[in-house]
Order: C-alpha cells, then structure tokens, then sequence
C-alpha cells in the first residue's frame, strides 16, 4: 500500500499556483455561506438576477461547499489576471463594422486557473485528503468564498477588489477535507465614497451600491436567449460579449491593474468581424467562440449582437452591410430578423 504524501504546505501551494499565472491566494473556512445565501434568494425573489441560472440556480447547494465535497474542511481560492501587459489594436474603419469583446474573454483565462488548481487537488489526494477544483462553476459562489478568504473585498460594482491589484481576475477555488489556516477576518471595504462605477454603467444596471439588476447588464443581456430590448440596443454599441465599463472607470482598477498582468496570447481576440460572424456557419462560430457561455449553444444569438453592433456601427454606404442585414432580414429567424430590422432603420436615421 502506498504512503501518503506530504500534505503540500499554503506556501507549496502558493508556489505551484504561480506556475499557472495565479497572483493571491487566499484560505477560507469550509462552512455555509449563510449572508450570500440569503443574498442570492432575495435577488431572485425580487427577479433580479433576471433568469440567470449559474450560482442562482440552486443558492442552497452553491453556498454549501459540503454539497460539493463531503466533509469538507477548508478552500484554497486563487485570483489569476486576465489584465494583458498590452492591448490589441482596433480595427480601423476600412476593415468594416468590428464589435469588442470583454477582456476576460480575449482568451480562456479559466482554463490554466483550473490547471492549476487540479495540479493542486492532485497533491492534496496525493497526501490522503479529498479535494476537488472549481472554476467558473456554479457548484460554489466563487467570490464569496474569495471574499471570506481575505483576498479583497465587494465593490459597489459586486466585483471582488484585491488590494494592490482591483478588479480584472478571474477566480476559482478547491475544496478539500485537509485542514488550512483560515484567513483571520475579510479585508475592509477601500471603495469609500466612490461612485464611479454606478455612474459608469452604461444603463445603469448598478441600482445601489452591491446592486444590480441583472436585465439591465450588458454582461448578461449579450449572453441571454431572446430579443434584446429595443431601449437597451443602442447602449449595446459595439459589444458583442461581456462589458467592462464598470471596471475601466474603477479608480482602484485601472491604478493598480497594471500591476498585476498576463502577457497577451498571440491567439487573443479582442474584436470580432461583425460581417464575418455573420457570415459564418454554426460550426466556425463554435470553433471560434466556443469557450464563451451561449445560451443553449445556439449561436442565433451570437448572430443577434453582431446585428446590433452593425445598427450601431456600421457604415450607412456599406454595401457589404446593407447586404448583410437585407438576408437576416428577410431570413426564416423571426428574432434575428427583427435585429435586423432595427439595425437597418437605425442606419437609415444616421445616413
């Protein structure tokens, strides 16, 4: 029968992380996350996570990392940059209409988190112990359990802010039944009386401080299935997926950021080709722009932005535009179609 391995040490772990571009690492008490619990239940009841399943799914189980391991003793969480050292060049005018894309997602940024918390599990089960990773998943609330561990605190914007680093991370976490030191108590509130955020929202999703109303945020409403609401289009501008504007204005964000990047992946994707994507068929849409979520894989509603962000920017003269929008437009998509629509009068009035 083999021995047990050493149980790897905070310090061991911190070092192995580093390997994988994980910048804070942070130790959490393994037991229910009562306040965000209660959270996630009154936001829902007040339907203001707006259908978004993830961690509203099921609060119960989400909040409970026994529900995840069994008996679990402690989480070992990780913030990993997704603040590249430099940023791509726009597109410039004559290439055609190009929408953003939100930076966490120019690349997976989750997958080498996840590689090394999983390298991490490893050694953990290695020792005796169970463990198991989590990124980006809904069977654990991550920035609580982030929060509990010291590593920063909630934003007005809900975003986690780690001191000397703000808020451009993606999180992840493990949990396990060996036992570590628990951070001593969650680092203070440093947003003081600072609004930036609320007041940069582009439809001011940020309904209070800690608050937002979920059918208002570009984030999710370019990730939801259906039409997007017409009063909402126009703010959409040239984003197809995700929306940083609440971090860009973060004073705490965009000062200490910088300290805290990733180089930027020769295969990053800042922009997408409105015209192309259009063009494209399902398969070559999900081999591009799989790793985003898409609401049931359906890559209509991929298809959706691109219409919107063509109304928005998209040159009035362009035939390649005009053309475009005239096939969705007249398509068998009732829901594409009426994008299109949109899109091809709001050309018209800039004309």
């Amino acid at each position: 029968m083999r021995r047990p391995d050493p149980l790897p040490t905070l310090e061991q772990i911190t070092a192995r992380l580093a390997e994988f571009d994980v910048t804070h690492v942070g130790v959490a008490a393994a037991g229910i996350l009562t306040e965000t619990r209660s959270t996630l239940h009154a936001r829902r009841s007040a339907r203001l996570h707006d259908g978004m399943g993830f961690t509203y799914r099921n609060p119960d189980r989400s909040t409970d990392p026994d529900r995840a391991v069994a008996d679990a003793a402690s989480i070992v969480v990780a913030a990993r940059p997704y603040l590249t050292d430099r940023e791509p060049g726009r597109p410039p005018p004559a290439a055609g209409p190009h929408a953003r894309v939100g930076k966490y997602a120019w690349v997976d940024h989750y997958a080498p988190l996840r590689a090394g918390l999983r390298a991490v599990a490893h050694q953990i089960r290695r020792a005796g112990h169970r463990a198991v990773a989590f990124a980006d998943d809904n069977a654990i609330v991550d920035r609580a359990v982030a929060h509990r561990a010291g590593l920063g605190w909630y934003g007005k914007n809900t975003n986690l802010l780690i001191p000397g680093g703000g808020s451009f991370f993606v999180l992840g976490c493990l949990v396990t039944t060996a036992e570590y030191e628990p951070a001593p108590a969650p680092v203070d509130d440093a947003c003081g009386a600072c609004v930036r955020c609320v007041e940069g929202c582009p439809t001011g999703a940020i309904i209070e401080p800690g608050v937002i109303d979920a059918a208002k945020c570009l984030s999710w409403v370019l990730q939801k299935p259906g039409s997007i609401a017409p009063e909402l289009r126009a703010a959409v501008d040239d984003r197809i997926y995700g929306c940083d504007d609440c971090q860009d204005v973060c004073p705490i964000s965009v000062r200490l950021g910088p300290r805290n990047t990733v180089a930027l992946a020769a295969e990053a994707e800042a922009w997408v080709d409105a015209i192309r994507l259009l063009a494209a068929d399902d398969d070559e849409i999900e081999r591009r722009y799989g790793r985003w979520y898409i609401a049931g894989r359906e890559m209509r509603w991929l298809r959706r932005n691109a219409l919107v962000v063509i109304g928005n920017v998209g040159e009035p003269s362009d035939r390649r535009v005009r053309s475009v929008l005239a096939h969705y437009r007249s398509g068998d998509d009732p829901i594409l179609a009426e994008h299109a629509d949109w899109a091809n009068d709001r050309l018209d009035a800039r004309a």
